[in-house]
């Protein structure tokens, strides 16, 4: 009985095993496009020309390739008010650089790269930010009476027309945090926002603590990157829920002009910035 036992036994193992297939799901992929980040922020109080553009290519989202730089581009950028032509030279690792750049607010300036046969162009105009009249912490803004945040301030100029990207980067976060501003309904005034993490164990997210150092970064922007963040932020933010919209990869503001089909991804910006660190107390 017991030998009988044992075969039925293995018989019945030998059927779910047999019964078990290997499904293969063919994900599908999209074409490999440039990715352009061409980001030529200038720093109040700094002369502003050095500046660093990054090429790369996508990837497939199960590639396990990471290295995905391009190099032996040509990458240049073009005063279009002054004709002064700023070469980037590669540097074989997806950077370009420059030692010669010159921003000036209220210039336009447009980007070349030429690569693989095919130009991708770009233009954008260098905006003016102001300076930050305040940092401070407090617990009285924010969702959480009891938890600390940083207030930051700045004065937005009268009867213009501005938009601002703002940057918080916790020390002890990888993501920042990033709100794109514009000053409709508050030109004119001085502009207050809070940064505050509310503490979720599920998430892994603590609460500042006296100690913690916050990178603050402020932008005066285009209003066309500013639709752009706005969008960007959205799909960041509603990632993972089950009613949002089915995220898709955002088009900047750089165009290929030898073929348009194959759009490349990143957007090209100019921008004066301020940048400040905050410790909490």
């Amino acid at each position: 009985m017991k030998f009988l036992y044992k075969i039925l036994l293995s018989t019945l193992v030998l059927g779910v095993i047999s019964c078990t297939d290997v499904i293969e799901v063919e994900v599908p992929e999209g074409p490999i496009r440039l990715t352009i980040e061409a980001s030529l922020d200038w720093e109040k109080g700094t002369a502003g020309n050095q500046q660093t553009i990054l090429l790369s290519t996508s990837t497939p989202y199960f590639d396990s390739q990471r290295n995905s730089a391009v190099t032996g581009a040509t990458v240049q950028v073009t005063n279009n008010n002054s004709r002064t032509v700023f070469t980037f030279t590669d540097q074989n690792d997806g950077s370009y650089t420059t030692n010669s750049f010159v921003p000036v607010i209220g210039n336009s300036y447009t980007l070349e790269v030429l690569y693989e046969g095919e130009r991708y162009t770009a233009t954008e105009t260098m905006f003016a930010v102001s300076d930050f009249s305040s940092i401070t912490q407090s617990k009285e803004d924010g969702e959480d009476d009891e938890a600390l945040e940083v207030n930051v301030s700045f004065e937005d100029p009268a009867d213009i027309e501005n938009y601002y990207f703002l940057r918080f980067q916790s020390r002890n976060d990888q993501l920042p945090e990033l709100f794109y501003v514009k000053d409709e309904f508050v030109d004119g005034n001085e502009v207050t926002f809070y940064y505050e993490k509310i503490e979720d164990e599920g998430e892994n997210i603590k609460e500042f603590e006296p100690g913690d150092t916050v990178d603050i970064a402020l932008l005066g922007i285009s209003e066309d990157y500013h639709n752009y963040l706005r969008l960007l932020v959205e799909q960041f933010e509603s990632a993972g829920d089950a009613f949002s919209a089915t995220p898709v990869a955002l088009v900047g503001n750089c165009i290929n002009t030898d073929n348009p089909d194959n759009t490349p991804y990143g957007y090209f910006r100019v921008s004066e910035k301020v940048e400040r660190s905050f410790t909490f107390e």
